[in-house]
């Protein structure tokens, strides 16, 4: 009987939730990483050859993997220790795609593709990729109102289609995220005092540091971002960007944020260039106790484009949802590259058929679906 009213109540809560977020809301670009391709981890050994279908791993969740977590039955998501758990902590996996730059890309934020990628390809979180410095980012003169409309879209969307939304602050070629550390927290003190009551709304505050930025610099800008999404927030998880793309995560296990619960930390891994050397930095900083989030990958090499590796991107799964992390694939659009998951050909914004996937949607539809 507990578990009725417990599941009732979520059920009750969850239609408050869409209302209530619902309410009052009516050119060139860069590659979707950076034009220099980020350094590799040391020791790069030669590309394995694919697995075997007899050697290649379970991709899906063993335990529960078409009962996927969503925000009607798992509520609002809170940390503990190094995972990540729902409102009666259940461990909670989320499994997703990252919009590009939505800037350039706005067209696919859009009810009919969330729902499609929610209904057919089990995705149960949709990042949007808020770009800062890059041409019409948030701070290098795009429309501000316009692409906060697009936010809007997001978040509703994805509530309607019972999804998780990560709102992500996209620095790249501003390397340290101190460089537009104001606009950051004026940015994110909007978005946590509009959403606050979105229970299905995480926020990421530094996509990417790079160019030698420390992780005290890093902690130091954390510490005042998550500050300020707390006075209006006291719950929502966010999500913390490491150094050297996003890579050094065992610097982060070493000296976490305190201060402030539910705070993860990225990581962010392309397959063709990024192998067992980083996998076991990520082992070994969950063995620390530090809870991870994969919030940026691809199956091709770390400038988002080349050859794919999935061989190795199987064991890259394999090691995810055994520790229990989630993930969030890069990117959707049609753009001329690896990375995307539409064919370049395809004009299309929802209604996807194999036809207009390509190798890497391909590939992520067939992993997220067990086909």
């Amino acid at each position: 009987m507990k578990k009725k009213w417990m599941a009732a109540a979520v059920l009750v809560s969850f239609a408050l939730l869409i209302q209530g977020c619902a309410a009052g809301k009516a050119a060139p670009e860069p590659s979707a990483l950076t034009q220099e391709q980020k350094p590799s981890d040391p020791a790069q050994e030669a590309a394995p050859a694919d697995l075997t279908k007899e050697e290649r791993p379970s991709l899906l969740v063993q335990e529960g993997a078409r009962d996927l977590a969503a925000p009607s039955k798992t509520g609002a998501l809170h940390v503990e220790g190094a995972r990540l758990l729902g409102s009666g902590g259940q461990p909670v996996q989320l499994r997703g795609i990252s919009s590009h730059g939505l800037a350039w890309y706005p067209d696919y934020i859009n009810s009919a593709c969330l729902k499609q990628l929610h209904d057919e390809w089990n995705v149960n979180v949709i990042r949007l990729a808020m770009y800062t410095q890059e041409y019409g980012g948030y701070v290098s003169g795009g429309d501000r109102e316009y692409l906060k409309r697009l936010i809007d879209d997001g978040v509703r969307y994805a509530a309607e289609q019972d999804m998780y939304v990560i709102i992500d602050w996209h620095i790249l070629s501003d390397g340290n995220p101190n460089t537009h550390r104001e606009e950051a927290k004026a940015f994110f003190r909007e978005m946590s005092g509009k959403y606050k009551d979105c229970s299905h709304v995480l926020y990421e505050i530094c996509n990417e540091p790079n160019g030698g930025t420390g992780w005290q610099d890093i902690r130091a800008y954390a510490q005042e971002v998550i500050g300020v999404i707390r006075e209006n927030d006291a719950d929502a998880v966010v999500i913390v960007g490491t150094p050297n793309w996003s890579q050094y995560v065992d610097q982060a296990a070493a000296d976490p944020i305190r201060g402030y619960d539910n705070v993860m930390y990225a990581l962010h891994f392309y397959a063709a260039t990024h192998k067992e050397d980083l996998r076991s930095r990520m082992t070994a900083a969950v063995e620390a106790g530090l809870p991870i989030f994969v919030t940026e990958y691809g199956i091709c090499d770390a400038s988002g484009n080349g050859g794919i590796d999935e061989g190795e991107a199987n064991r890259w799964m394999e090691a995810l949802n055994q520790h229990g992390i989630s993930y969030v694939a890069w990117n959707l659009s049609n753009k001329n590259e690896t990375s995307a998951i539409l064919s370049s050909s395809c004009g299309k914004t929802s209604g996807f058929t194999e036809e207009d996937l390509s190798a890497s949607g391909r590939w992520l539809r067939g992993m997220l679906t067990g086909q």
